[in-house]
């Protein structure tokens, strides 16, 4: 079966629940890069969305110092998105609740990171092990706030189990208002090329909007990923690496039917510049 085309993009703008997106191409939450002057950098030049590192509930609810940081918010941002992480019900819930009381206006679920240290504590890409549990986690924090609750998610587990659609279609009954979708199995990690197509199955699954994430770096391969697998948007992540324009860029790209167009070198500068002081500012001078 042929992957659904993709929506017109003539309008770039796209609703998820009751909140307007105001570009299709989205920066994703990435620990130890999408700190606030990092968001703040990406939305500086343009980005729609830029989510929070990832944050673990149980840690932001006993205020731990540098887990509250991850999740803060401040000026400058045109949305605010808090990504969470756990096992927990009862602590995603209080996550869920605290982000909004920050301020979130989305609240994204991590049901795909690969690393050891987070699924060898049951969470991120181990919980599609677990399709009951994880939808038990996903109502919890739907039912804890009135904000848009999001889902991230992996192809699955390994290449025996990719069981995204099964974990979309439960979220959409849970009440999650859109899903992201990273072309890989938590068992490729990083390794082998995204599967776009792939990601056409979700697509298939949900009446959601679907979001595929993985190996965009260009305006070239977010169409063809959004060809592929006839999502609604594309979610960049390791392709933003020290480019914080390139969401904005992409965005634009895909809008006008163009090439991209990235800053010059002088413009790169300032950005690099402007992101080292707000730096210094959050973190202090030492740590900055």
């Amino acid at each position: 079966m042929s992957a659904p085309a993709p929506p017109a993009l003539a309008n770039n703008a796209f609703k998820i629940g009751n909140v307007a997106i105001a570009g299709r191409v989205l920066t994703a939450p990435m620990t130890g890069v999408s700190d606030l002057p990092f968001r703040r950098a990406a939305s500086r030049c343009g980005a729609p969305y830029v989510a929070t590192e990832m944050v673990a509930c149980e840690m932001l609810a006993q205020g731990r110092p540098d887990i509250v940081r991850r999740a803060a918010v401040g000026e400058g941002l045109p949305l605010m998105v808090v990504q969470l992480v756990g096992r927990d019900a009862l602590w995603l819930a209080r996550g869920a609740a605290m982000a909004e009381e920050a301020g979130a206006e989305i609240i994204d679920l991590n049901m795909g990171c690969p690393a050891k240290e987070v699924t060898g504590g049951l969470s991120g890409s181990a919980l599609m092990r677990d399709l009951d549990h994880a939808q038990t986690l996903i109502r919890a924090a739907v039912d804890a706030t009135s904000r848009p609750v999001t889902l991230k998610m992996r192809l699955g587990w390994d290449d025996a189990s990719k069981n995204a659609p099964e974990l979309a279609a439960r979220a959409e009954r849970a009440g999650v208002k859109a899903i992201t979708v990273h072309g890989r199995t938590r068992q490729q990690f990083y390794k082998g090329a995204a599967d776009w197509r792939a990601v056409a199955q979700v697509k298939r699954a949900t009446n959601l909007p679907v979001i595929v994430n993985g190996d965009v770096t260009d305006a070239a391969t977010a169409r063809e990923a959004l060809t592929q697998s006839g999502a609604d948007a594309i979610m960049i992540g390791r392709g933003a690496y020290g480019r914080p324009w390139i969401a904005a860029a992409i965005d634009k790209a895909l809008a006008s039917g163009g090439p991209i167009a990235e800053p010059d070198l002088a413009e790169r500068l300032d950005i690099a510049l402007d992101h080292f002081a707000d730096s210094l500012r959050f973190y202090g001078d030492l740590l900055g």
